[in-house]
């Protein structure tokens, strides 16, 4: 394992598979599923852009960039929540992240096909 946060970060949510919801948060959301899940991603999602946009209307604002940060925790936190529900390790993530690197936006999204 690296000693990167993500990779320490999902083995404790794996762990957390084992748990019962009443004891663990993270085991109540995968005993209410993928719906649940993405529910506080898009709420997570939601704050870190409105923090986002008070940036934007003040760039200086102290309180906006210590909760902008505090989102994108939050945010990070509940896709790794999901990744994990669905047993895809950080590092997979991580790979497909790598083999853009790079490589123009543009280019990256028009190489996807859709059949």
């Amino acid at each position: 394992m690296s000693d990167h946060i993500l990779d320490a970060l999902y083995q404790v949510l794996q762990t957390r598979k084992n748990a019962g919801g009443e004891k663990s948060y993270v085991a109540s959301l995968y005993e209410k599923g993928s719906p649940k899940i993405a529910e506080k991603i898009l709420e997570e999602a939601q704050e870190f852009i409105d923090e986002a946009y008070a940036l934007d209307k003040d760039a200086g604002d102290a309180d906006a960039q210590k909760n902008i940060r505090s989102e994108a925790a939050d945010l990070l936190f509940h896709m790794m929540v999901m990744l994990s529900h669905h047993n895809v390790p950080p590092s997979e993530v991580f790979e497909v992240l790598e083999g853009r690197f790079g490589t123009s936006g543009h280019d990256e999204k028009a190489s996807r096909t859709k059949d």
